[in-house]
């Protein structure tokens, strides 16, 4: 009987500890964060004992599956809108919605092509580019960005029927390695993961090219874990978790860089 005791005293002692926030968080993340997140909820889970399960992939698709009721707790957008609208709809905790990072796009080759990508935009002109992959405007933020920068340049017009169109911005990014496609306009934050860095050149477009790709995230109201979902979002803003959005090369808010 006192075994038995001395072993539910330790329990309680694990329960209220270090592993004092131990559950599951289920978050739906857009795809440009897919190597940044895997390491942001490894991490977590290290640090509090919490299992983190991270669905990829377009920002759209995401909106409309947790306005019919899909079971996450927190949404990560590759714009700030999508999670606005959640909110707005009532479908957003309130108070929680939080912009984490600016993404950037580049244009990116594989590192055996030809195509001088330091041309910038107009390297997609060039005769040896027959396909361009880029995230499906409809429905991805980084694709509508890849199409703003194009229009932009005044080339959108000339490239429309060179252009294949991703599920999601990995998938174009996996368009250009498969060598569907000979250049694609992806996000920073992938040509920057260890898993693609050394197989592909990019160049950084310009800013003032696309709207800046504000992206927000938010606590779904129907979750249950509410709690553990805003400790996540807490978890973000630490200096160990901004470096790691960083070395992904988001860009971060002041208040986020100083802390």
């Amino acid at each position: 009987m006192k075994e038995i005791t001395n072993l539910l005293v330790a329990v309680c002692l694990l329960t209220t500890g270090s592993f004092a926030y131990a559950g599951e968080l289920n978050i739906a993340a857009a795809s440009d964060l897919s190597f940044a997140m895997t390491e942001l909820a490894a991490n977590y889970e290290m640090e509090t004992g919490t299992t983190v399960k991270v669905t990829s992939g377009s920002s759209g698709n995401f909106f409309s599956q947790i306005q019919n009721g899909a079971p996450f707790d927190l949404f990560f957008a590759a714009d700030i809108d999508f999670p606005k609208k959640l909110e707005a709809g009532g479908l957003g905790e309130p108070g929680t919605l939080y912009q984490y990072a600016t993404g950037k796009i580049v244009i990116w080759v594989p590192a055996g092509s030809e195509l001088d990508v330091s041309k910038g935009l107009p390297v997609l002109l060039d005769p040896g580019v027959r396909k361009i992959a880029i995230a499906n405007p409809q429905h991805a933020p980084y694709g509508r960005a890849a199409v703003a920068a194009m229009t932009k340049q005044g080339i959108y017009q000339k490239l429309t029927n060179k252009l294949v169109f991703g599920e999601n911005v990995s998938q174009a990014a996996q368009f250009v390695e498969s060598g569907n496609a000979e250049v694609g306009i992806i996000a920073l934050s992938l040509a920057l993961a260890p898993a693609m860095a050394g197989r592909g050149r990019y160049f950084e477009v310009p800013q003032e090219m696309y709207t800046p790709l504000d992206q927000g995230a938010i606590v779904i109201k129907a979750s249950h874990n509410k709690q553990e979902a805003k400790r996540f979002l807490e978890y973000l803003k630490k200096p160990q978790s901004v470096a790691v959005m960083q070395r992904y090369g988001f860009k971060l808010n002041g208040a986020q860089e100083r802390k």
